[in-house]
């Protein structure tokens, strides 16, 4: 099976902690001399939130929205050592091995949709988009996008795909809408919906959504809670995904109903 092009990295130098959200990203700088930010496998929700991370961005990317270029990072024993504060020290020691990166777009500003005007087709890929991935965190008061050079950026999906905190009841959110669509923050400028959605139906076809699934490391499948294998975990996000594209018009009158 495919699977799309990630680059693998490792991580030379320790920056800073991002300190928005409860998860401590930071910005680090790799071996191959760019920066990033670090998203950690030790944070709190773990490595389901870089897997979220992982298909929403990459999602995004493939119907046309902007998306930093996201990297697997390894991070070696040695920067926790070096840390004075506890609870970064911690979160280092619990995030040895391989995690996940977005490329850093430095002096980007954040989104503001009292002074932002977003053309309606993206506005409406990143509705749809958020629909299908239960994306419950791009509102007014978290609105993970960005301005950087004139034009909008996707950051922050890690909060998608929630059903899979809870692998017993996965199947439930099969036939399920999105009704906290009404709290997005694009609703209002997302006018081009039934256009967007056929963008969306033409560009995640099955082979495109096999080879997003195929590149999520196995490590990342692993954790004792768990109840299914990485390989039904696997098939468990396809066919998610496969159900939600092949919905997307009940999700175009959702957020219809909700504008």
């Amino acid at each position: 099976m495919n699977t799309i092009d990630i680059r693998t990295v490792n991580v030379v130098q320790y920056i800073k902690p991002l300190r928005e959200g409860g998860s401590l990203p930071a910005i680090v700088k790799a071996d191959d001399d760019y920066l990033y930010v670090l998203k950690f496998r030790g944070a709190g929700q773990g490595k389901k939130a870089l897997i979220a991370e992982l298909i929403g961005g990459e999602l995004a990317r493939a119907i046309g929205l902007k998306v930093p270029e996201l990297v697997f990072m390894n991070l070696d024993d040695s920067f926790s050592k070096t840390e004075p504060d506890e609870e970064i020290q911690d979160l280092l020691k619990f995030s040895v091995g391989l995690n996940l990166g977005l490329h850093f777009l430095s002096s980007a500003i954040t989104f503001d949709p009292l002074v932002n005007q977003v053309d309606p087709i993206t506005a409406s890929k990143i509705v749809l988009l958020d629909s299908v991935i239960s994306n419950i965190d791009r509102t007014a008061k978290n609105t993970n996008l960005l301005h950087w050079n004139k034009e909008l950026w996707v950051i922050d999906n890690g909060a998608s795909f929630y059903f899979h905190h809870n692998w017993g009841t996965w199947r439930n959110h099969l036939t399920r809408t999105f009704p906290l669509i009404k709290d997005h923050v694009l609703l209002e400028q997302a006018t081009n919906l039934n256009k967007a959605a056929q963008e969306i139906e033409q560009a995640i076809d099955a082979n495109k959504i096999s080879e997003i699934i195929a590149s999520i490391p196995e490590d990342w499948l692993v954790h004792e809670s768990d109840t299914l294998t990485p390989l039904e975990m696997r098939s468990a996000y396809i066919e998610y995904l496969t159900v939600k594209i092949s919905a997307i018009h009940g999700l175009v009158k959702e957020a219809e109903d909700a504008r």
